[in-house]
């Protein structure tokens, strides 16, 4: 099938896209993502390996939208996960001592005894 990727023309085939992804191995995933085999690799992983260009000379939309023409499942952005100790039903009192806010300043400047701003 013919796509064009970062104004390029490339004859995909889904099995071209397999045997070009055999023996890859799957970066994490952050971003957009696609699945070819048993394995799900990010969508600028598998555009570079396919056309052999650099990342930044596509966009992820692109290939998104060649692997799905082709049979393949694509995937949307993954929700990032939580850090520890900050989910909404835990509060301050479950966070570390020094992760703890300091308590507000009662005064953000005072003015030294004998200085003539200083109001009585």
């Amino acid at each position: 099938m013919r796509c064009v990727i970062a104004r390029y023309p490339f004859e995909l085939t889904q099995a071209g896209v397999l045997a070009s992804m055999k023996g890859v191995k799957p970066e994490a995933v952050t971003a957009e993502s696609v699945t070819i085999g048993r394995r799900r690799y990010p969508v600028k992983q598998v555009g570079e390996v396919i056309t052999r260009q650099d990342r930044r000379d596509f966009t992820s939309g692109e290939v998104v939208r060649a692997m799905t023409r082709l049979g393949f499942t694509c995937h949307a952005v993954p929700e990032p996960e939580p850090a520890p100790g900050l989910t909404p039903e835990s509060g301050p009192a479950d966070l570390p001592l020094w992760a703890t806010p300091d308590p507000a300043p009662t005064s953000l400047w005072s003015a030294p005894e004998s200085s003539p701003h200083r109001s009585e």
